[in-house]
Parts: C-alpha cells; structure tokens; sequence
C-alpha cells in the first residue's frame, strides 16, 4: 500500500491511522443534520473536531443518507464555499464531500485538498476537473444505485460483494489514472452502507484486506451506520460504541483512513491499538 497521500497542499503521512472529522453543513444529515450550518457553527464544530484529534477535516453540503433528496447547485455552493474558506486558515487537509464537478471546482479554486466522492468522479465533467488539477487528493467511492433508491435496491445477495466493489474501483482509477492522476493521490472507499444490505457491509469488512492488496490506501466510513443499529439494536445517537469498534476492526483490516462523527474517543482507541502494534515504543519515549 502506498504510504502517502498526495493532495493539494499537504503530502499525508498515512504510516499511522488517519482520522478524517465529519462537518456536515447540511440540514438533514442521517446523524447530526442542522447542527452546524453556518459557517460560524461549522467552524467551531471544526476546531473541536482538530482539538480532538483529527488529522483531515470533511466539509459536506448534501446529505447522502439513504432516501435523501438531491440538492440544488447553488444551494450546495452556498453552503460549502464559505466554510472551505475559512477552514483554510486551520492548515490542515480539507476534503470536500461532493459528487458535482462545479463544486469540485469551486473548492479546488479555493484551495481544497481533497475530493470525496460517493459517485467515483462518474458525474459528466468530474474526472475532467480532478485531472485538471496539478495534485488534490480524490477518494474514490463504491455505491451501488444511488441516495434516493441504493435503500431498496441492495446489491444482488449471492454477489461476491468484495470482488465487485474491488472490480468497480480498479475501473475507475484506470480511467483516472489515464487521464494522467498519480497513483498517489488517489485513495479508495468501499461504501459501507451505500446499496449495501448489513450482511454485505461487514462481509466487505472482513475482506477488505483483498481490496486493500491492490495497493490503493482505503478509507473507512463505518461511524453511526444502519448496520451497526442492525447488530446492535441501538438509534443513531447510541452508536458510538459501535462506531469505534468498526474504525478498529477497519484499520485492523487495512484501512488508512477512517471518518468519523466521535473523533476524540476513535483517536483514543486507535492508540491503544498502536501501543499494541509497537509496545517497545512506550518505554523509549522521553
């Protein structure tokens, strides 16, 4: 697996787990839908979530919750763009989560680091703007139908789920890299929860060591999923448990990146899994 991720203005390190801190500025997002919109909400949300421990912030502003409606152009834009701005001035990575090649611009032109897209830059004219791009980073995205249908039509149930989500995301990054995009800025996604039954999600979480083997970083976005309310009995807002249990058990499978709502009890996890992974280091600290 590659060790780092290019984006636009920061090479990332991803020898150690990376934490990416979810900033929805959307009014109906599945878990925290109406909190922080507004750019002075979305900002204070943003510096707890770096007090926290994030490492990549990820600024959305279209809910993909299963049923969710698309939102206009220039609503998403007038939500997003003023939160981009300012959350330059916090230097660190800025990922933007939209699958609209005239947003993806928009952010790029601001300066945005990285573009997160649930449809894998398959929108008409989003490859062309990523690839115009000198180095962002691009997290390509398996999704099986899309947000207002993918509840209902799940992928066919005797499917080799890990095959095809690995066969779709070799597709697409070999258009991409065609088009002259580095290896290194890309990083993949399998789509947990996206056209996906519970059974299908953690069967991609048990092979995800298959896609990682292709040598793309994976990100895993497991936090407050229905999947985790179908094992767990438990509504959104009691997940977290669940939540932290998947990032480790992703990262343990070979995931770089993890995004996360809960980003200071992940962070905590996460090192009692590194202390594991390299105790000797422990007792050279100073």
């Amino acid at each position: 697996m590659m060790r780092h991720w290019q984006t636009t203005r920061f090479r990332i390190d991803l020898t150690a787990p990376q934490v990416m801190g979810i900033v929805n500025v959307t009014p109906d997002s599945f878990s925290d839908g109406g909190s922080h919109e507004g750019v002075s909400a979305a900002m204070i949300h943003a510096e707890k979530l770096l007090a926290d421990g994030a490492h990549i912030l990820d600024i959305g502003g279209e809910s993909t919750r299963p049923g969710s409606p698309a939102v206009p152009l220039d609503e998403e834009l007038r939500r997003v763009l003023p939160v981009v701005k300012a959350a330059e001035a916090l230097q660190v990575p800025i990922s933007v989560d939209t699958y609209k090649p005239e947003v993806m611009q928009a952010v790029l032109d601001l300066g945005a680091d990285i573009i997160n897209d649930i449809w894998a830059l398959r929108q008409p004219g989003a490859q062309a703007v990523v690839a115009a791009h000198p180095q962002c980073g691009v997290c390509l995205m398996h999704m099986h139908a899309d947000p207002q249908t993918m509840h209902q039509e799940h992928m066919a149930a005797q499917s080799d789920v890990a095959a095809e989500v690995l066969d779709f995301l070799q597709a697409h990054t070999r258009s991409l890299e065609a088009l002259g995009v580095q290896a290194e800025r890309i990083v993949w996604d399998a789509g947990t929860g996206f056209g996906k039954s519970p059974g299908q999600n953690f069967a991609l979480l048990q092979q995800q060591p298959r896609l990682a083997a292709a040598g793309y970083p994976m990100l895993a976005g497991w936090s407050r999923k229905g999947s985790l309310g179908k094992v767990t009995g438990r509504v959104v807002a009691e997940r977290m448990p669940a939540s932290i249990a998947a990032a480790l058990l992703s990262v343990e499978h070979g995931a770089a990146i993890v995004r996360v709502h809960d980003v200071r009890e992940t962070c905590d996890a996460l090192a009692v899994l590194q202390a594991m992974r390299a105790p000797q280091s422990l007792d050279t600290q100073g």
